[in-house]
């Protein structure tokens, strides 16, 4: 029976089963002797080894189109990243870091602004036109109010979306608002999910309609970019592309080189001043980590 992995803790992995059940799986053990993990979001093939009790065992995982480090998590579709207007204000350099990671990797990333409501109409269209010019989508929404949600769970249709964002931006309230629907549904899974002193510190998926899942992670205060040179970094701020091949020097980094088409679109006001001023300490950061 095919299944995907919709949360794993301790050893155990949580499989959304194509009969509509959730099975307590283990692995086989070829997948520890391969040093191969299962990943929440896997698609696999599981044998059911008590119907009663659903549990079963994971016998093969099937071939992953992307898997992502932090949080952990395989065959995402594309990212949804909550941020709140107020209470606490966005950090705008955390945002930066969590789009720089998805573009890394590959995922479309789309941001929702929410508390929409305790936010003037000038810091709306900023932040809409600040992350629009840059290519990403971006909503304006109220949990409180119900405001948004639409747009939201049209975006999410049909996908594997990974939802992301610090703690106390509403994602869970926003998340619940978008499961109310298929409360019913899910009744099953959420029994077998609670069953236990689990906690919710990982990442889980969580089906809201007909192929379409969201993955709930922590809530994160911080991000650190690793692993990549400070020349790769200009590769993931897609503003920059359209104005990279009308540089005076191939490579340009685009901080104090001569006849930068970047510099001179910042100067025009074609590109964020507050995107570019977090590429320029990030640059700075990559630089200095490499020194030690």
């Amino acid at each position: 029976m095919q299944g995907k992995i919709i949360k794993g803790i301790a050893g155990f992995y949580y499989v959304y089963a194509e009969d509509g059940n959730t099975y307590e799986c283990r692995a086989k053990g070829i997948f520890r002797k391969d040093k191969f993990k299962p990943l929440v979001g896997d698609n696999v093939d599981i044998t059911v080894l008590d119907e009663k009790e659903l549990e079963g065992s994971v016998t093969e995982i099937h071939k992953r189109k992307n898997s992502l480090i932090r949080p952990a998590v395989a065959n995402v579709d594309q990212a949804l990243v909550i941020f709140a207007m107020d209470n606490p204000k966005p950090n705008f350099m955390l945002l930066d870091r969590f789009l720089i990671m998805m573009e890394r990797e590959d995922v479309p990333a789309v941001i929702c602004f929410n508390k929409k409501d305790l936010a003037t109409a000038e810091d709306l269209e900023f932040l809409c036109e600040t992350y629009q010019s840059c290519g990403y989508q971006v909503i304006m929404s109220s949990a409180l109010k119900g405001e948004g949600l639409g747009e939201i769970e049209e975006v999410l249709k049909g996908k594997t979306t990974v939802v992301a964002g610090p703690s106390g931006v509403g994602k869970s309230s926003l998340t619940n608002s978008l499961q109310e629907e298929v409360e019913m549904e899910t009744g099953e899974i959420s029994r077998k999910l609670k069953r236990g002193k689990h906690t919710t510190r990982h990442a889980q998926i969580i089906p809201v309609a007909q192929d379409t899942f969201l993955v709930d992670t922590p809530g994160f205060s911080s991000l650190y970019i690793e692993n990549m040179e400070e020349q790769e970094l200009k590769d993931y701020f897609p503003e920059f592309r359209r104005y990279e091949d009308q540089c005076r020097f191939q490579g340009c980094r685009h901080i104090h080189e001569p006849g930068c088409a970047v510099k001179e679109a910042l100067e025009n006001n074609k590109i964020s001043r507050l995107r570019y001023e977090d590429y320029l300490e990030l640059h700075q950061e990559l630089k200095e980590k490499r020194r030690y």
